[in-house]
């Protein structure tokens, strides 16, 4: 069964925090489109603390990370950072989609339309069951 991801700290909390004040014009770009319920009525949070890691954006409802990849992440050792932090995100039961900066600059449509395609693709998980409700 997945674990759960673990609360994060006061100190994680505040970077989120200081990476939501200084997002990238890619992470700004989609953040248009996916905050308030915009896509497929889903919730997405951005720069979310998900210890050790902060995710660009999550959907809690549907255990869903969408990750925004610069530059930066296309050496040898990124790469293998990148699949090193998806497999730990998958442990937790999250999936892992990624895009390059460029893809969100150049082809934005198509984005929105994988992402789109990952949601309904998903089923949410249940909640609880209302008080005095049997399953």
């Amino acid at each position: 069964m997945p674990r759960t991801p673990s609360r994060a700290t006061a100190e994680q909390r505040q970077f989120a925090q200081q990476l939501r004040q200084d997002q990238t014009d890619c992470e700004g770009r989609l953040w248009q489109h996916l905050r308030n319920r915009q896509l497929a009525g889903c919730k997405f949070r951005r720069q979310f603390p998900c210890p050790p890691y902060v995710l660009d954006f999550y959907c809690a409802e549907l255990k869903l990370a969408i990750e925004l990849d610069g530059g930066q992440h296309f050496t040898d050792e990124a790469l293998r950072r990148d699949a090193q932090r998806s497999e730990h995100l998958q442990t937790l039961g999250i999936r892992v989609i990624r895009f390059s900066n460029l893809e969100v600059l150049r082809q934005l449509p198509e984005v929105l339309g994988e992402v789109l395609r990952q949601l309904e693709g998903t089923t949410p998980h249940p909640g609880p069951l209302p008080k005095g409700a049997r399953g």
